[in-house]
């Protein structure tokens, strides 16, 4: 078994998890901010980089750290409580809340940002490193989406490199494929040279 969890303890972490990554922080701080609703704006998504085409870069910290932090605090609380493979359930669990919030009816957003917080709190080495790679590349090209994918692809092999257990490696393969799932019109207007770059405000 990938988690040696047992299923009442499973089924906590999952529904704490869940709920935690379903609190949607880029719709709650534009519209506290006066920013309006986020999913009129740009791609309609509720993430830190479409918050950017606001022109509030306030509004986008707060999204990013909401979105990060929620990944971070579903792992850290599961840890303390039942151990490191809950942990790992209850960060996928999430990752997979904010992708897919019942708040939202399901439409939530790409999860990069949960992404990061989740491999922070979890393995704080693969992390570092994970976003040094968005960092790197983000600064390079000026493409979020391209510094997202290609770090999220590289995360499990990041895993392997710093000798993860395999509930880890497991769950950055899982939200790895799913970022690459949730970028597919980033791809398609990168193939077509129309995806916006960093602060750009999308037409």
């Amino acid at each position: 078994m990938v988690f040696d969890i047992a299923p009442l303890v499973a089924l906590i972490v999952v529904i704490w998890g869940y709920l935690l990554g379903s609190i949607p922080f880029g719709v709650i701080v534009t519209r506290l901010g006066g920013a309006g609703d986020i999913r009129a704006v740009g791609s309609g998504n509720i993430g830190a980089t479409n918050v950017l085409r606001t022109g509030r870069k306030d509004l986008a910290l707060l999204t990013l750290l909401g979105d990060g932090g929620k990944g971070a605090v579903a792992v850290l609380i599961a840890r303390v409580v039942y151990g490191e493979d809950a942990a790992a359930l209850a960060g996928g669990a999430a990752f997979l809340g904010h992708l897919f919030p019942v708040w939202l009816k399901f439409k939530g957003g790409k999860g990069v940002a949960t992404f990061f917080g989740v491999m922070l709190a979890i393995a704080w080495p693969v992390g570092l490193v994970a976003g040094a790679t968005w960092i790197l590349l983000a600064a390079l090209l000026r493409w979020s989406s391209v510094a997202a994918l290609a770090a999220a692809a590289l995360t499990p092999l990041y895993t392997v490199v710093f000798h993860q257990p395999p509930a880890v490696t497991f769950l950055a393969i899982v939200m790895a494929v799913l970022i690459i799932q949730r970028h597919k019109e980033n791809i398609r207007r990168l193939i077509r040279g129309e995806e916006p770059k960093i602060g750009a405000k999308k037409p």
